[in-house]
């Protein structure tokens, strides 16, 4: 379906709202795969069922499968591949370069997306994505809509952008912030949010720079109001982010969206329910931006005062004592709301289990009503009050969720005449079923009557149908046992199901995982990047700017276009779209290599060194290089970075522009210093340590052809 609204499911109560607002499709993922880790997630048994129930009512499911694939994972996941194939599943989203090629080659009738971790940013690459055999990408959420639509033009490939919910301030697939620190890795769905905690940004001479905490912390994007232009730039997938949020919001956000996307496409007007508006700051929301989608200005995305649920104030604080606080409603407020009270640095929070106007136990308060309620701090006055939970909106979702149940409209037609076998009809208007009947025998002491007929057709609640039409034609004089209609009803139903379920059905085809490779010569080489020219005794040596044509150049991860490139120079390179229109290339750790499979695709596109992903450790790299030799009866050409700061992150913003000063640093609430560059008005966070991995020869013995330094205080 042209602009498909897809919601996000992290919980089968999730799942079962979004259907319930009336998704187009849903994403979700399994126990393992996913890029959300931490959400609930679904079985393999609720994943048959989900697929199922999902296809009933027309909705589509794609199955995230978009972390980085470890050499030890490569079966399981392709297993895991092959059951979701086998259950219809209309497509998988994946990251991994490596296993795309795979999936695609195994199982060619299985539809794969490309994720929005893969980067894809330029033309170049949404090409690239197409020779993969990608027939859905998930666009960077950094990619203006002026591109979105040139690529969309161009390429013909199905478009998804993100319309709403959080944002990265990284580019996806670029952040390394998480696995730095520790065990958890956002490529690997682990994120651990380290761009929604506390920094101090210094510049230089070590001055702060910032009076607001969280420097990191993006707004939400909310592009409801720019619907028609999506639209118009041809859009395929309006994605709702959300997988860890609850049933309500997911509820909530993909009724607004639909709602407001019918309605424009009727009457070529935006009109949005400020009733849902209203709700879903309460459920959750920080401040709106239109996003980079929308050409947002820097100062426009980044709510650097908190990152948590914003809520919605409801009242100000007038009177208070030792244990007891007294305030003026702006809103209405209820038993059992969660309150924020908030002033300057002040905080804190509460479930408003119970309290009293004019002295009375109430349990609900309106504007400009006075309510008191016991604390156990001492709350400065004019504190404002905020709501954070807001338990009627709450039950009242709830209640429309379970109460307002999704029907698929139907006509039913029953025909019973005297000599024919009773004939129903029905259809969804898609699908026609027509059953047949035993042949009605003449009334002997009553007649059937069409209210009883009908009675029994009518009892179709425990079904997703509803009747649009329902028809019933009885001759005179006729009997027919009421249990024969239901039998027939019944059957009629089942078959119209199987008739709906088979629309989604596809072709499952397994084939036999073929690449073509050359053989390398094993060497023992040395690399480093800089931007001095001393560095002889190297063999390969990159370089941040143009200085010698000789040398290689080391091309950005955020290219916009490579309509300039000098298609002859070699280069460093670290994204997709690189190996479209480059054919002197070595490709960059920030291709997220991790197994065997990514290696021998990329040398099967003409890249003639390998970088692997700093995310591996040195047994992964040993268990790959094994593999790679035993599958290919080849060589790879291998490089690994044995030391350098980490490249953390890589944002569209800018917080020099943000600061109006260079920015030099970053410092958390641990002390470390987080080294900040900005190039081409893109920030680079840099690790505040330096990684050096173990000896030489080893890595030379493992089949590593080429170790890399890279000197930080150079670059």
């Amino acid at each position: 379906m042209m602009y498909e609204i897809l919601s996000p499911c992290g919980s089968m109560e999730a799942f079962l709202a979004a259907i319930s607002a009336g998704a187009d499709a849903v994403y979700l993922a399994g126990k393992m795969f996913g890029a959300r880790s931490f959400a609930n997630n679904f079985t393999d048994e609720e994943l048959v069922y989900v697929i199922n129930y999902a296809h009933l009512y027309g909705v589509k499911v794609y199955v995230t499968c978009n972390i980085l694939i470890f050499e030890h994972e490569v079966e399981k996941f392709l297993n895991f591949i092959e059951f979701l194939h086998k259950n219809n599943v209309d497509a998988v989203i994946m990251q991994d370069i490596g296993m795309i090629d795979l999936v695609h080659k195994t199982f060619p009738n299985l539809e794969i997306h490309g994720s929005t971790q893969m980067h894809i940013h330029n033309l170049e690459g949404a090409f690239m994505a197409k020779e993969l055999g990608l027939k859905r990408i998930v666009l960077a959420r950094e990619t203006p809509l002026t591109l979105v639509k040139e690529i969309k033009e161009k390429t013909g490939l199905e478009v998804e952008v993100f319309v709403h919910g959080a944002l990265c301030v990284s580019y996806s697939g670029m952040c390394l912030f998480a696995a730095s620190i520790g065990p958890r890795s956002g490529n690997r769905g682990t994120c651990s949010g380290c761009c929604r905690l506390p920094y101090q940004v210094l510049n230089s001479k070590k001055e702060v720079l910032n009076t607001e905490k969280y420097p990191l912390s993006m707004k939400d994007l909310m592009t409801l109001q720019e619907l028609d232009k999506l639209i118009a730039a041809g859009v395929d997938s309006f994605k709702i982010e959300g997988r860890m949020k609850s049933p309500s919001y997911v509820y909530t956000t993909t009724k607004l969206y639909k709602e407001t996307r019918d309605n424009y496409l009727k009457t070529k007007k935006i009109v949005i329910n400020k009733k849902d508006i209203y709700n879903l700051k309460n459920i959750f929301a920080r401040p709106y931006t239109k996003g980079y989608l929308l050409n947002a200005n820097n100062n426009d995305v980044i709510f650097p005062k908190s990152p948590n649920h914003q809520g919605v104030k409801v009242g100000e604080v007038v009177k208070t004592s030792k244990n007891l606080v007294k305030i003026k409603c702006s809103d209405t407020i209820s038993i059992h709301d969660g309150l924020r009270i908030v002033n300057d640095d002040f905080e804190y929070g509460l479930v408003l289990n119970e309290f009293r106007k004019n002295n009375k136990q109430v349990y609900k308060a309106f504007k400009n009503d006075y309510i008191t309620f016991r604390v156990n701090k001492l709350i400065p006055i004019n504190s404002r009050v905020i709501r954070t939970y807001a338990s009627e909106i709450e039950d009242n979702i709830s209640n429309e969720i379970k109460n307002k149940k999704r029907r698929v409209p139907i006509s039913l037609k029953i025909i019973i005449q005297k000599e024919k076998p009773i004939k129903l009809i029905i259809t969804d208007f898609k699908n026609t079923i027509t059953i047949h009947g035993d042949i009605p025998e003449l009334a002997q002491k009553r007649e059937i009557k069409k209210e009883e007929i009908r009675e029994k057709l009518e009892k179709i609640k425990d079904t997703i149908y509803e009747y649009k039409n329902l028809e019933i034609l009885l001759a005179d004089n006729l009997f027919v046992p009421l249990k024969s209609i239901n039998f027939l009803k019944k059957e009629a139903i089942e078959k119209l199901n199987q008739k709906r379920l088979a629309l989604f059905q596809k072709e499952f085809k397994k084939e036999v995982y073929q690449i073509e490779l050359k053989d390398f010569t094993p060497l023992k080489s040395y690399a480093i990047l800089s931007n001095r020219l001393n560095f002889a005794d190297k063999k390969y040596t990159y370089f941040y700017s143009e200085k010698e044509k000789t040398k290689i150049l080391k091309l950005p991860k955020v290219m916009p276009s490579y309509a300039n490139i000098d298609s002859n120079q070699e280069y460093l390179v670290g994204e997709l779209g690189s190996l479209y229109c480059l054919k002197n290339v070595v490709s960059d750790y920030s291709f997220n290599v991790v197994n065997s499979y990514s290696v021998a695709l990329l040398h099967s596109l003409g890249v003639k060194r390998v970088t692997l992903s700093l995310e591996l450790t040195d047994s992964m790299i040993e268990t790959l290089i094994t593999n790679y030799l035993k599958r290919y009866q080849k060589r790879p050409n291998l490089e690994l970075i044995i030391k350098n700061r980490w490249e953390l992150m890589v944002l569209k913003f800018s917080l020099d522009n943000y600061y109006k000063s260079q920015v030099k640093y970053l410092v958390d609430r641990f002390k470390n210093y987080y080294h900040v560059v900005t190039k081409n008005n893109l920030t680079y966070i840099y690790d505040y340590k330096e990684t050096i991995r173990g000896s030489d020869e080893k890595y030379f013995k493992m089949g590593i052809n080429s170790l890399r330094e890279e000197n930080y205080e150079e670059i």
